[in-house]
């Protein structure tokens, strides 16, 4: 029977760790559920350790690693078979877990995953049946790397809502943590190429929109900038993925959002002026 490892990598994580661990914990499903406290110093650990369930195991860092590589060491201390990486602020939905393991025990799929909503901070729903984009049901990896680069990671989905097989994570040696934004998507497309990808049409996780994830701290041009990285190392390393005008259209896509921030920010500059 194949074995499924969740992976919730935690870093100052105490205003949201309970309801993601909860949200885990509730689902109906075999698994082994790692946290792997990245030497926070607020509650994080506390609130781990809290839960008595023996599907729960805690692991902490003695310093901070990089984001990639505390990832890349709560997989790699993980033992299941299967692995879902959830962000300590992520939500998983009743029943995602389920659907995607009946999934996946078919060998024939090297990842799945699914559509997700958006929470807010407090975690009220602020959109619904988001990501996969032309993605449903059954696909090739070129189908998948494609979309990935033509559509960017916002339209795939997060890190929660899909799942993959650790022996192709090794065999691709793990996430680059190099590439922080594009750094999941980079790993699926990877991993992918090993077999077919399943889009489940469910709605099974909840990205949190806060103030206080990575992603709000990152400044838009580091994430565009490493988009377009992204784009040409994920050609150059696995060619038979993607083309020259998959390429093109990644690029284009970047581009059109630099003019948009641009004519964002030139309009709000000529409104200050305007105020004065």
């Amino acid at each position: 029977m194949v074995s499924l490892s969740v992976c919730v990598p935690a870093y100052q994580a105490g205003r949201t760790l309970e309801p993601t661990l909860r949200s885990i914990l509730s689902q109906d499903a075999d698994f082994e559920l790692l946290v792997l406290d990245n030497a926070s110093t607020d509650a994080t650990g506390e609130i781990a350790a809290s839960f008595d369930d023996p599907r729960l195991r805690v692991e902490r860092n003695d310093s901070s690693l990089r984001i990639g590589d505390n990832w890349n060491r709560a997989i790699h201390l993980s033992t299941g078979d299967l692995v879902k990486v959830v962000c300590a602020d992520d939500i998983l939905l009743p029943g995602s877990l389920a659907a995607q393991l009946e999934v996946m025990r078919d060998r024939t799929f090297a990842i799945s995953s699914s559509r997700f909503q958006v929470i807010d901070e407090g975690g009220e729903l602020l959109e619904t049946d988001l990501g996969l984009p032309g993605l449903d049901g059954v696909h090739t990896p070129r189908s998948l790397a494609r979309t990935i680069v033509r559509r960017g990671p916002a339209d795939f989905g997060p890190t929660a809502a899909a799942m993959f097989r650790r022996e192709h994570f090794d065999k691709v040696g793990g996430l680059r943590g190099d590439l922080v934004f594009p750094m999941d998507v980079d790993l699926f497309a990877r991993v992918g190429q090993f077999g077919l990808f399943y889009g489940l049409t469910e709605v099974a996780a909840a990205w949190r929109d806060s103030t206080f994830n990575l992603c709000s701290r990152t400044s838009t041009f580091s994430k565009l900038t490493e988009l377009l990285r992204f784009h040409h190392r994920l050609a150059r390393d696995c060619p038979r993925l993607l083309s020259p005008l998959d390429v093109a259209v990644g690029d284009l896509r970047l581009a059109r959002e630099v003019l948009h921030r641009l004519r964002v920010r030139t309009t709000a500059l000529a409104l200050t002026g305007l105020r004065r």
